[in-house]
């Protein structure tokens, strides 16, 4: 038994060695979600503006949903995408404003612009809980069926719109993506 202990430490660094040397390969930025490929959770809440909101209420296409919130600074960077995508009209966005304060969130998008359908007010956080979220910002894409189909998190600039959000748009339209532009 003696001589067990002996080596105790060294395969318990042999181990620790491989675990983060593992580590080292793992993209940081990806972090996996239970809901890809399921159904959005069933709520039934209020967008900012008071009025009623619930499953029925989502599109009937293919749709992201976008988490921020008026104290989110990389929101204020993703922003300008989100304010193209609503200007072409082809992707609609709907928004879940995340932990804020109701004035707060309002007078964000009075001052920057509002590039959503509707935002889904989360003050509790319980519906950002129910989707996984880590915090803001997140995107989620969302199938016509209202399954969840991918998952960024982080700031969604062009080029991640470009690179990751069309080819998957593509794939789930049945059609090879278009090459990048722009």
């Amino acid at each position: 038994m003696k001589k067990f202990t002996s080596y105790a430490p060294i395969a318990a660094f042999f181990v620790l060695a491989i675990v983060l040397w593992r580590g080292l390969y793992l993209d940081p930025t990806e972090l996996p979600s239970v809901l890809i490929d399921k159904p959005m959770p069933t709520f039934v809440m209020a967008t900012l503006e008071g009025e009623p909101v619930g499953n029925a209420d989502l599109p009937d296409s293919i749709f992201l949903l976008n988490v921020w919130g008026s104290y989110c600074l990389p929101c204020l960077v993703e922003h300008p995408t989100f304010m193209r995508l609503s200007e072409e009209g082809e992707f609609p966005v709907v928004g879940v404003n995340y932990r804020d304060r109701q004035p707060l969130a309002l007078d964000w998008l009075d001052l920057n612009g509002d590039p959503f359908a509707y935002s889904i007010l989360d003050q509790d956080g319980r519906f950002g809980i129910d989707l996984g979220v880590y915090g803001a910002p997140e995107t989620f894409l969302v199938d016509s069926e209202g399954v969840i189909r991918y998952r960024h998190v982080g700031v969604l600039e062009e080029n991640v719109w470009r690179e990751v959000f069309l080819p998957a748009i593509a794939e789930l339209r049945g059609v090879p993506a278009a090459p990048a532009s722009r």
